[in-house]
């Protein structure tokens, strides 16, 4: 006999179990399936963010880091440290710990918020009296009936066509975050978050690594100052960044992988890699969900079509995150799926994309909101601009990191800020403030006239607001 609930939740990744956890909270009788299983074949909730995406690989980004700083910066701080060593197994067994603890944590908030939680794969049955029934295949096959169903099924690494991933020399993140050794040579095809990070890692580890960008341009989306500065400092630590590459033939032998490739000049080049990580984009996952057997439109591209409001073209169902247009970020996918919950119950939320923040966790940092510079001269837009650099800043000195800077973009006619940049030292965390004056359409001179404490890295933010009005008072 088919269980009945007012909400279905496909997915417990950001979107999906935090979706599930607000409808819940709204009074509503909620279910959540997920597949995603441990190496015991347990259940693992928190999609691909949690188990092979943005927690492991910040685990990995910290560890990494510690390990480099031990080497190349400890002594700067008068500390002498001799005989460091990498434990490269202990290292990515913490990356695995912190990832159960994110597991086990959802399973705690579904018990916590009463939101009944099924292991397996979900696929559309039909329209049903009383809603939409949806099929769980796992080690205990369900009937699921829901007024309401919410897909939020994630996304997976996008393969290079004649390079599938194997994982153990072609590898997508997955197998990116859990390679037994440091390769001495990898590649890598992305210069994007996961090409920059991932490469960050191993690079800091001891791998010689190359990037290779088809892009004509470092970071194209990020503002041209803020990708400049990365870039150098990227190209300081080691990494080779190549932009305008046309890649060709992709071959692999018993060792190694090889990977021809045309540069911006012209010039053909063959690379020869142990390893080979490629991160060109992603998918959504929307193939075995069964949208054919309930007339569930897609687009060309296989993502759910929905409307501003993420209702599909079906009543009762819903979609949110990767699987949808906008952006692939695990806040984003959050933001839509407490949203979604909040319409079923009569609620009028909103998710404004404008201010939707972007971090790549390389070091330095990258963090933006709001739009660029170059995207305000192509729309003709009058704005004003000011930067301030981390090396005029206090306590950038004294934690020894004084690299990047902060721009502030405002309208040169009402001072309202257009966008936020940083490049520099914990500046996923600095966005923040950003994304907070710009939701409540704030002008350079509020976040000048707000008081910051001191020494802080915050303070670097109050300055190049005040630098929009030419007035820095420590630059």
């Amino acid at each position: 006999m088919a269980k009945q609930f007012d909400v279905v939740v496909i997915g417990a990744g950001p979107g999906g179990y935090i979706a599930a956890i607000r409808a819940a909270q709204l009074g509503m009788s909620v279910a959540c399936v997920d597949a995603w299983s441990t190496a015991e074949g347990k259940p693992a909730p928190g999609g691909t963010c949690t188990n092979v995406g943005c927690i492991p690989s910040k685990a990995l980004l910290q560890s990494s880091e510690h390990f480099e700083h031990a080497n190349l910066h400890l002594a700067e701080h008068g500390v002498d440290v001799k005989g460091v060593s990498l434990n490269l197994d202990k290292l990515v067994g913490r990356k695995d710990v912190v990832v159960k603890q994110n597991n086990d944590g959802i399973l705690y908030l579904f018990k916590k918020n009463k939101v009944t939680f099924f292991h397996g794969t979900a696929t559309f049955g039909a329209k049903v009296d009383g809603g939409w029934s949806v099929n769980v295949a796992g080690a205990n096959a369900e009937e699921l009936v829901a007024k309401n169903v919410i897909i939020a099924t994630g996304s997976s690494a996008r393969a290079l066509p004649g390079a599938e991933f194997d994982e153990e020399q072609i590898l997508s993140n997955d197998g990116a975050l859990r390679l037994p050794k440091v390769p001495k040579k990898l590649a890598v095809i992305g210069a994007g978050v996961i090409g920059l990070e991932l490469g960050s890692v191993w690079r800091r580890l001891g791998a010689e690594v190359t990037i290779l960008e088809g892009a004509p341009e470092f970071l194209s989306a990020v503002d041209r100052d803020v990708a400049k500065e990365a870039l150098k400092a990227f190209t300081k630590q080691g990494l080779k960044i190549n932009v305008g590459v046309k890649v060709g033939e992709i071959k692999k032998t018993a060792k190694h992988v090889a990977i021809s490739y045309v540069d911006a000049a012209g010039a053909e080049h063959k690379l020869e890699a142990d390893k080979l990580i490629v991160s060109i984009g992603r998918v959504p996952n929307t193939a075995g969900l069964g949208a054919e057997t309930i007339g569930l439109k897609l687009d060309e591209r296989g993502f759910v079509v929905v409307d501003d409001d993420c209702a599909t073209s079906l009543p009762g169902i819903w979609a949110v995150g990767d699987v949808v247009r906008g952006p692939m970020l695990a806040h984003k996918a959050e933001e839509e799926g407490v949203a979604v919950a909040e319409r079923l119950a009569g609620q009028q939320p909103h998710v404004n994309f404008d201010t939707v923040p972007w971090v790549i966790y390389t070091s330095p940092e990258i963090a933006w909101v709001g739009k660029t510079e170059q995207q305000l001269k192509t729309e003709g837009r009058a704005y004003r601009a000011g930067s301030f650099p981390f090396l005029a800043n206090g306590r950038a000195r004294a934690l020894g990191d004084t690299t990047g800077f902060v721009k502030v973009l405002a309208d040169a006619k009402t001072d309202e800020v257009l966008g936020v940049h940083f490049v520099g030292p914990v500046a996923s965390e600095l966005v923040a403030e950003a994304v907070a004056i710009m939701e409540f359409r704030g002008a350079s001179e509020d976040i000048a006239r707000i008081c910051h404490a001191h020494p802080t890295l915050s303070e670097a933010l109050k300055e190049a607001a005040l630098a929009v009005d030419k007035r820095a008072l420590n630059f």
